[in-house]
C-alpha cells in the first residue's frame, strides 16, 4: 500500500535560470482552479485510511500560493489522507515569500517540515542565478518559523554555480551551518535543456568553475558537514541523527509513492506514471472526470532490479545484498556480479556487512557507477 506523496504547484512569481522543473509564471494563471483540480485527483485516486508515512508539497514554488489558497490546499489534503503524528509533512518554501500568515496557515494544518530553497547566502550570486530573495530573507524566514514552533527544518544549498569560488561556497556552508538545522542538503549545478542556462551555456557565455572546482567544492562540503556531527545519510544529503528524510528516503529505497498535480511522477503498483505538464489540459482533464495521466509503464523485474541498485546506490549504507534477494528471490552478485566488481577494483564500490555502497571516490563518480548496472540484459 502507498503511504508516500508528492504533491506538485507549479506556480512562481519568478523563474530561476537553473530550474527545468514544471513551472509557469503565477500571473494570470487559474490558481484557485488549479487547486480544487489537485483536490479532486488526490481523493479519486487515494481513497484509504491508513496512516501515511511521507506527505511532500514541492514546485514551482508552493508558497507563491496565497495563505488563504495554502489553508484551501492544506484543507484538502487533511481530508484525503490520514496524517499522523509521526507522518513527515513538509511544504517546500522560498524564503523571499514565505510570511508570517503563511507559516502560520501551514503549522495549524499539521505541516511539520520546511524545506527552503536557500541555493546560497551570497546576494550577488543569487542574483546571478534569478532568486528572487537575498541571504537576509533566510535569515528572516528561519527565524519566523522557529517562532511559529518548526523545529524540523532544512535548507538547500546550489554550487558550481557560475563565477562561485571555493571561498565563496566555503562562506555558503559556514553561515548555513550557523542557522544550526537539522537538515542541509547540497547539490551541484546540472545545466538542463529549456533554462536561461543552458542558452547561455551554448552562446558560451556561462563561466562555470570547472569540474577540480567543483570536486573541491562537494569535498569541503563533506568534511564540514562531518566535522558538525552531520551523517551523509545519501549523496547530497546530511542529517542530524533522526533528521532524515523519509520522502527522499522514500525514492531512494524504491518503495512506492503518488504522484499528484501537472507534471508530477509516481510509482504505484509498479507502474511508473508521469501527470500531463501543462497547466490548463491538466484542469481540463479533471473537468471531463479523466485522470490526468500523460504516460505510464509498467516496470518490469529487471528494471526494478536495475532500479534498486543505481537507486539504493545513493544511500550511504547502500544496497542490502540479503534485502535484494528477499525483494526479488535473486542473487544481487549473480545479476550485477560484472559491474560490482568492475566498480570496486576502481575503488569506487566496497562490500562490507553484506552491504553495497559507495566508497567516498565513488560520491565523486556516482553517476558512472550508477550507468554501470543499467542496460545489461
Amino acid at each position: 500500500m502507498t503511504s508516500a506523496v508528492y504533491i506538485h504547484i507549479p506556480f512562481c512569481h519568478h523563474i530561476c535560470h537553473y530550474c527545468d522543473f514544471n513551472k509557469v509564471f503565477m500571473k494570470n494563471q487559474p490558481v484557485d482552479e488549479y487547486i480544487e483540480m489537485l483536490i479532486l485527483e488526490m481523493k479519486t485516486v487515494h481513497q484509504s485510511n491508513k496512516p501515511m508515512k511521507s506527505i511532500f508539497v514541492g514546485g514551482g514554488t508552493p508558497t507563491a500560493l496565497s495563505a488563504a489558497q495554502l489553508k484551501k490546499l492544506c484543507e484538502g489534503i487533511q481530508s484525503t489522507f490520514h496524517i499522523t503524528g509521526e507522518t513527515e509533512y513538509t511544504f517546500e518554501a522560498n524564503p523571499g515569500d514565505l510570511s508570517k500568515d503563511k507559516i502560520s496557515v501551514l503549522k495549524s494544518a499539521g505541516v511539520n517540515r520546511l524545506s527552503f530553497g536557500v541555493q546560497s547566502f551570497n546576494d550577488r550570486l543569487l542574483e546571478k542565478i534569478g532568486r528572487n530573495h537575498r541571504a537576509d530573507d533566510v535569515y528572516r524566514s528561519v527565524k519566523e518559523a522557529q517562532e511559529e514552533g518548526f523545529t524540523n527544518i532544512s535548507i538547500d544549498l546550489i554550487y558550481a554555480l557560475p563565477e562561485q569560488t571555493l571561498e565563496d561556497f566555503e562562506d555558503t556552508i559556514d553561515r548555513a551551518l550557523e542557522l544550526d538545522l537539522p537538515h542541509y542538503s547540497g547539490y551541484s549545478l546540472i545545466v538542463e535543456p529549456k533554462t536561461v542556462f543552458y542558452n547561455l551555456m551554448r552562446k558560451g557565455r556561462l563561466p562555470l568553475p570547472g569540474e577540480d572546482a567543483e570536486a573541491a567544492m562537494y569535498d569541503l562540503l563533506m568534511d564540514k558537514m562531518a566535522a558538525k556531527g552531520f551523517n551523509q545519510y545519501e549523496i547530497s544529503n546530511f542529517a542530524k541523527p533522526g533528521h532524515e528524510s523519509l520522502h527522499n528516503l522514500t525514492y531512494w529505497e524504491n518503495e512506492s509513492y503518488y504522484g499528484f498535480g501537472a507534471g508530477a511522477h509516481g510509482y504505484v503498483n509498479g507502474i511508473r506514471y508521469s501527470n500531463i505538464g501543462p497547466v490548463s489540459k491538466y484542469i481540463q482533464s479533471l473537468r471531463e472526470d479523466k485522470l490526468p495521466v500523460f504516460h505510464q509503464a509498467e516496470v518490469t523485474l529487471h528494471e526494478k532490479m536495475e532500479e534498486e541498485m543505481f537507486l539504493g546506490l545513493r544511500k550511504s549504507a547502500g544496497v542490502s545484498i540479503p534485502h535484494f534477494k528477499q525483494k526479488f528471490d535473486a542473487e544481487l552478485m549473480e545479476i550485477f556480479k560484472a559491474p560490482v566488481e568492475e566498480m570496486s577494483g576502481r575503488g569506487l564500490l566496497e562490500i562490507e556487512n553484506d552491504r553495497i555502497r559507495l566508497t567516498r571516490e565513488g560520491r565523486f563518480l556516482g553517476n558512472e557507477v550508477f550507468q554501470s548496472f543499467l542496460g545489461l540484459n
